[in-house]
């Protein structure tokens, strides 16, 4: 089938590339993001491949089944960016990819806490210019401190599984408890426990009405004085205003963010050479305790090869006439 790529980079290229040699589509790889109005690289093409921070709401969805697409293959586990409704109101079949190398995520997770820690982010800046003093590098150390994990999913359970390593003492909020975890030694305990009696808050939930902006500004109030906060799961999780206040009243004590509630038009390019308008990002870049990386958790080899052979074997189903193996449900 032709399918058209979009906000497709190198990386995009080379998978999707060598997992399509056993699926023969035809892939068209338009770097442009999916907005309305980039839509019409998309016309005749039957399937549709965005990712995370393209636009499909009812109007592009609208414009895409017009003139003739018939498939949203999703090479991203969330759809939130997705007008499910709208696309089952015109016929279009929608996947995704719900699993992929949860490990990549939960060690980035990891990987910003412990560089939060240890200040490993501004020694590294030192060492490079010549400063190898110790002043202002304290840490205080995984070992015997509280983690509280928001949602336990294939994600929240690996990061869960990582800290209980160190020696950490876990506490996790789920609607849905796992059972093999509560073994392991994690207590699930309320929202305001896990917050008032956390060390570091680690966020692995998906992005719901009932979850945007989770951490606002009375999560924030609720919080451990001087707790590490750790998004590396959807931006809209937090209401980034309120955590510019708590870092500066300290009630945070350190901020790891992989994805940010505004990134799209941000993350995925190279702006080094241009002003970025983003006023609240800017703030956040001034903070000495903020490490922002720019939504990589993902991107590991094993990831991302499984991440091209389920879109494409999504695709390849859906070309037979199958049942699809990965479909995000219409609402």
């Amino acid at each position: 089938m032709r399918v058209a790529v979009f906000s497709a980079k190198r990386h995009d290229v080379d998978f999707l590339g060598a997992a399509n040699a056993r699926h023969g589509h035809e892939l068209a790889f338009l770097e442009p993001r999916l907005t309305l109005e980039t839509a019409s690289l998309a016309d005749g093409f039957p399937v549709v491949c965005p990712f995370v921070n393209d636009e499909v709401g009812e109007p592009v969805v609208e414009r895409l089944a017009d003139r003739g697409t018939r498939m949203l293959a999703l090479r991203s586990a969330g759809f939130t960016h997705v007008d499910v409704k709208a696309a089952a109101r015109r016929g279009i079949a929608v996947t995704h990819v719900p699993a992929y190398s949860p490990y990549a995520v939960a060690e980035h997770a990891v990987a910003l806490l412990l560089a939060l820690d240890r200040k490993i982010h501004r020694a590294y800046v030192r060492v490079r210019e010549g400063n190898f003093a110790l002043d202002g590098l304290l840490g205080s150390g995984l070992h015997g401190r509280t983690v509280g994990v928001v949602g336990t999913g294939a994600i929240g359970r690996a990061f869960a599984r990582i800290v209980l390593g160190f020696g950490c003492r876990v506490l996790a909020f789920d609607p849905m408890p796992n059972d093999a975890l509560r073994g392991e030694g994690v207590r699930y305990v309320d929202i305001d426990e896990l917050l008032q009696t956390s060390d570091v808050v680690s966020l692995h939930c998906p992005l719901t009405p009932a979850t945007h902006h989770l951490i606002d500004a009375r999560a924030v109030a609720t919080m451990k004085p001087g707790a590490f906060l750790i998004n590396t799961s959807r931006g809209g999780l937090v209401d980034t205003a309120a955590v510019v206040e708590g870092l500066k009243s300290e009630r945070i004590g350190a901020l790891g963010l992989d994805v940010y509630e505004e990134e799209a038009g941000l993350f995925f390019e190279d702006l080094s050479a241009r002003i970025i308008l983003d006023d609240v990002l800017m703030r956040l870049l001034t903070f000495p305790n903020v490490l922002i990386t720019a939504h990589q958790g993902f991107f590991t080899e094993e990831a991302l090869r499984e991440i091209a052979e389920t879109t494409l074997a999504n695709i390849t189903a859906f070309e037979r006439g199958d049942p699809l193996p990965d479909p995000v449900p219409a609402g």
